[in-house]
């Protein structure tokens, strides 16, 4: 029996490209390789950087040229974070980009799943960066996607602990891309945007009755035409994240990605995981909820 091998992309650059003084936890990218490379189910694989006229669809070219030319005002880098920025901030953003639009090509190839071990950066809106967030990764792939004979349709599932506010903002007038986010109410960003569907739950909720609420919103969106799921899986709902506020366990967050991708499987929908917001401290349980994460969409196939 042909066992499936899971391609997941990471660059070194997704590690050193951000500055060691950055209150950015950049070790994470390199911990969740080091747990899953040399494992014969999983091929780890280095992205090309991304093609900027992908980018020029979900981004104005105004500000995508400013970035790349490094033109960002003292208050929009100050907006983004990631501070101090490296001479490879640019690169570095490119190859993120990349790794999902090459996890996008697997699937476009016939893969039933496919992963950036980095990306899901939703905060990204048309015209300026935040939270962390340069080019939204999630609003290009979904361009790209309706723009191919295979995917004409896509859902996008946000489970990070923010509002994929940036996804929102720039697909909000695109029907062939539905927009669903689950996060915490007193949470970043506090001037939230619209997406198809938002689902806020309170600060301090636990496993069960997060579970029962993604389980009721999942219900929702059964009737919602889609060709692909793209999951933002951001693990900032784990009760020792610092950016929380949500009291999710290692336990939990298994159960939510085994939610999703039985939905998936219901939808016959092949899923592009990207990893979203992470931000243990220690940063152990970071690693150890995203390895979860890969561990699981592994065994994912819609086709059987």
């Amino acid at each position: 029996m042909f066992e499936f091998i899971l391609n997941i992309y990471y660059h070194s650059l997704y590690t050193e490209g951000i500055d060691p003084e950055s209150s950015f936890p950049r070790e994470r990218y390199r911990l969740i390789k080091k747990k899953l490379e040399g494992r014969d189910s999983f091929r780890i694989l280095e992205p090309q950087k991304a093609d900027i006229s992908h980018i020029y669809k979900a981004h104005s070219k105004e500000y995508v040229d400013r970035f790349l030319s490094y033109n960002l005002t003292e208050k929009e880098i100050r907006e983004i974070g990631l501070k101090p920025w490296t001479e490879n901030i640019i690169d570095r953003t490119l190859l993120i980009t990349g790794g999902s639009l090459s996890a996008l090509n697997d699937l476009l190839k016939g893969d039933p799943v496919s992963g950036n071990m980095a990306g899901g950066t939703h905060h990204a809106q048309q015209s300026k960066g935040s939270g962390f967030c340069i080019f939204n990764d999630l609003a290009i792939c979904a361009m790209k996607a309706i723009e191919s004979t295979e995917f004409k349709r896509v859902l996008i599932l946000d489970l990070d602990v923010h509002q994929g506010d940036g996804t929102a903002q720039i697909t909000r007038d695109i029907s062939s891309i539905f927009t669903f986010s689950m996060h915490c109410k007193q949470n970043y960003p506090f001037k939230k945007q619209v997406s198809d569907l938002d689902i806020e739950v309170e600060s301090g909720t636990k496993d069960q009755e997060y579970i029962a609420t993604l389980s009721m919103g999942l219900e929702k969106l059964k009737d919602v035409d889609c060709d692909v799921v793209f999951y933002q899986a951001g693990v900032d709902t784990l009760a020792a994240d610092r950016y929380g506020k949500l009291n999710l366990s290692i336990s939990g967050i298994k159960s939510r990605d085994e939610l999703v991708f039985a939905f998936a499987k219901e939808k016959k929908c092949p899923v592009l995981v990207l990893m979203g917001g992470g931000y243990s401290e220690p940063i152990d349980e970071t690693v150890e909820a995203f390895e979860s994460l890969f561990l699981t969409a592994k065994a994912y196939n819609y086709k059987l």
